[in-house]
């Protein structure tokens, strides 16, 4: 019982998932009570929590049930009139398809910030990057809420490709040094980039099981992606629409289950966040909330839907 992620009801809205020690917490602190609703994998529909053995004591009907084939359910039912719980109105599989839905980025303000610092100074001083780099990539899965995946995770070891890592932070000297040198070390940190991106996509987990998960993009077209968003930089606002186009190729090159990944920012949604984004960054007190703003907006745009 202690991998399950459970779900409850409040006021006519599903809530979760939510790991079983922050659940069993939950209820320490009332806010999920004996007469609440209640499901998990591995249950045939909803339960109040007092019924469930181990939980709390109690006896009552019981809801509807959730979707079939353990996938979590994305929406709650509805109360009626009278205050009984009606059938549930929607899944996520009515909007998304089975299990889908749109991921979310939900990190603590000053924690995100501390994290972020580190992994840039990883990169700056080269030595410790694999590590640095490993333990932010670990901590932002965490953080992550994927449809269907509860306790996702990031299960990649810092010596793994710790070459990669650290030659990305020691590129960005090399570059440094003439027109030629700067060139080359920026398709080389472009190599190595896309090593890492194929590296943390076969790394993921859910609930402790590897997720068979890849990144098939090739190498080169990874390449000319990133040199036509440098390129496209000199029409100042171009530059976003090639991001949003480069992502969507990411997506479609992720492959390994029945679902796949939508991107559905437009160029221009990312052009003015992110011309907010670096204004308010130039006054640099807001920095750790807009950095929180900017990627928590660029991450729900992430969905998961079935293949067609």
């Amino acid at each position: 019982m202690s991998d399950r992620s459970w779900f409850y009801a409040a006021q006519g809205q599903q809530q979760g998932p939510f790991p079983e020690a922050q659940f069993r917490n939950l209820i320490a602190r009332s806010t999920v009570t004996a007469d609440t609703l209640v499901w998990t994998d591995g249950m045939t529909g909803w339960q109040r929590c007092g019924d469930i053995p181990g939980l709390m004591s109690g006896r009552a009907g019981l809801p509807p049930m959730p979707p079939s084939r353990g996938q979590q359910p994305g929406g709650a039912g509805r109360y009626d009139a009278a205050g009984q719980y009606g059938a549930v109105e929607q899944y996520a599989g009515d909007r998304y398809g089975p299990g889908g839905g749109p991921l979310s980025f939900e990190p603590g303000l000053w924690e995100f910030f501390g994290q972020g610092l580190l992994y840039v100074i990883g990169m700056l001083l080269v030595v410790p990057a694999p590590w640095l780099a490993t333990g932010f990539y670990r901590w932002v899965a965490s953080r992550m809420r994927i449809p269907d995946r509860p306790n996702f995770a990031f299960d990649g070891q810092p010596m793994d490709i710790w070459y990669a890592l650290a030659g990305v932070g020691l590129l960005g000297y090399v570059g440094l040094y003439g027109d030629i040198v700067h060139l080359i070390a920026f398709i080389a940190q472009i190599y190595l980039s896309w090593m890492i991106l194929r590296w943390i996509v076969s790394n993921f987990s859910s609930n402790g099981q590897p997720l068979p998960i890849s990144f098939n993009g090739s190498v080169l077209i990874y390449i000319g992606w990133h040199v036509l968003l440098a390129v496209s930089a000199i029409t100042v606002i171009g530059w976003a629409w090639v991001a949003v186009a480069q992502m969507r190729w990411i997506c479609r090159n992720i492959g390994g289950t029945h679902r796949e990944i939508l991107f559905n920012a437009t160029g221009l949604e990312m052009l003015w966040r992110t011309l907010v984004f670096a204004i308010a960054c130039a006054f640099i007190i807001p920095i750790p909330w807009m950095m929180r703003w900017y990627v928590q907006w660029v991450v729900s745009q992430f969905q998961l839907v079935d293949r067609a």
